[in-house]
């Protein structure tokens, strides 16, 4: 599209004597990335033109030319046939020279906004449809997390602390951690989204507007549930922006800590699990190598997640009321966010339908009797023995067993009895893995019924 001297004058106003200078052009623009917004522009001039039209501002006339050139501008973007403009600034400034060309009353559309209410609005627009697709996609993480889970519901593996084998539980249990997870992740963004469905349009620059606008026919059209209530927080209000960030850092982190298990599950030092080839690249030196880099930049782009929402809060923290153009750089981070965390929760969907657990070894793993050190002292304690004595006589056991290389298990129990006197010989039976994990039967331990139900309850919740 090709500015006309007379359309760059109308694109700083009469104000200036002088268009701005080339540099300043380039260093001001954003509408090679804020064309993003050009779904929720379009829809929000949409609702802001019927209601000029209700309120008599525009005539039906008017109006239909305004939505059928916003419909045809609207149908160019989406066929990648729409020229973008840089000398027009910005995805706003964009459409409305493009609706203006084609019917003079896209001249009125402006009427009674700003770009700072104007921007305000697509923004919140988008977020809330951001937060569904990322819920949708939450969703579909949990649900392969599930369908892992059930496949491998008998396999045992050793539960870790300090990266130190501690207790066995059930793979499935594992799995379903991460599945609570990610539904605190989902309760965030359903929080944010609420906080995002207040319409800030009709606060106009900063002090609203003398011309009667019908703001909450506005915010019924757009679906929005409340009508920002200060001209000023409306304009300058980024919040929503900020918690959605925090929302998707927090959802980021999680994922990294999902990516290190299976990292580390897929190395031959552990050897738990292996992942699909198509979701692992080899070497460019080394032939023999299977590198899990899926998990691995999932475990990666968590750090520019983090970094997006250290660089909101760093930009929203010494601003003055109300609007300032410093707010324009507020977009490529929640855009970056949003695309990041959408990535990396619909690449980890696809990479677990291609996990395979090696039962064999995880079953080699929870041989250890040292596993199973604290149902020790739990039996001492069931005998009657304080716990911190008990703790004391188990601790003494592994010693002595490490120090003879006779595992816990097989210590004679004549040992047992000089440790302590209540030891008898049903303390040998202790050291059963599954006998163990079948008797943590309160609510949230990896018993064998709790497992199977936190599956069903699961399965049933993401249908």
């Amino acid at each position: 599209m090709n500015t006309s001297r007379q359309d760059k004058k109308a694109l700083w106003g009469g104000r200036f004597a002088a268009a701005p200078d080339q540099l300043v052009r380039e260093f001001t623009k954003s509408v090679h990335y804020d064309w993003r917004l050009y779904r929720e522009d379009i829809f929000g001039s949409l609702a802001h033109a019927r209601m000029l039209r209700e309120i008599g501002v525009i005539s039906s006339g008017e109006f239909a030319a305004i939505e059928r050139g916003l419909k045809q501008i609207f149908a160019e973007i989406e066929a990648g046939v729409f020229a973008w403009d840089a000398a027009r600034e910005d995805v706003h400034m964009n459409i409305e020279a493009a609706l203006t060309a084609r019917t003079p009353a896209g001249a009125k559309l402006h009427t009674g906004r700003s770009r700072n209410d104007q921007v305000a609005t697509d923004m919140r627009l988008w977020v809330k449809h951001s937060i569904a697709t990322d819920r949708a996609l939450i969703t579909g993480l949990q649900t392969a997390l599930v369908r892992l889970a059930r496949k491998y519901q008998r396999v045992i593996i050793p539960g870790y602390t300090h990266l130190q084998r501690a207790q066995p539980v059930w793979f499935a249990h594992h799995l379903l951690a991460y599945v609570e997870m990610l539904a605190r992740d989902g309760a965030r963004l359903a929080d944010a989204r609420r906080r995002a469905d207040t319409l800030p349009l009709g606060a106009g620059a900063l002090a609203g507007s003398t011309i009667p606008l019908r703001r909450e026919r506005v915010a019924r059209l757009l679906g929005f549930g409340a009508v920002a209530q200060n001209s000023l927080d409306a304009v300058s209000d980024r919040d929503f922006i900020l918690e959605y960030a925090a929302a998707g850092a927090i959802l980021a982190v999680h994922l990294s800590r999902l990516a290190e298990d299976l990292v580390l599950w897929s190395t031959a030092e552990f050897g738990f699990i292996r992942i699909g080839d198509a979701f692992t690249t080899g070497s460019s030196l080394m032939p023999q190598k299977k590198n899990p880099d899926v998990a691995e930049l999932v475990r990666g782009k968590s750090g520019r997640v983090i970094g997006n929402l250290v660089a909101l809060l760093t930009l929203v923290k010494g601003l003055p009321m109300t609007y300032n153009r410093d707010l324009q750089e507020d977009k490529e981070r929640l855009f970056d966010t949003v695309d990041t965390v959408q990535q990396s929760l619909a690449v980890f969907t696809a990479l677990l339908a291609e996990v395979r657990v090696n039962a064999a070894v995880c079953a080699r793993a929870v041989a250890d009797p040292l596993l199973l050190a604290t149902d020790v002292a739990d039996w001492l304690v069931n005998r009657g023995v304080p716990f911190r004595r008990a703790h004391e006589v188990v601790g003494q056991a592994v010693a002595i067993s490490e120090r003879r290389r006779v595992p816990l298990d097989r210590l004679p129990l004549t040992v047992w009895k000089k440790l302590h006197p209540v030891c008898a010989a049903g303390l040998r039976k202790i050291f059963n893995v599954r006998a163990a994990l079948s008797r943590r039967k309160m609510t949230g331990a990896p018993g064998q019924q709790q497992v199977e139900a936190q599956l069903r309850r699961w399965e049933q919740v993401l249908k």
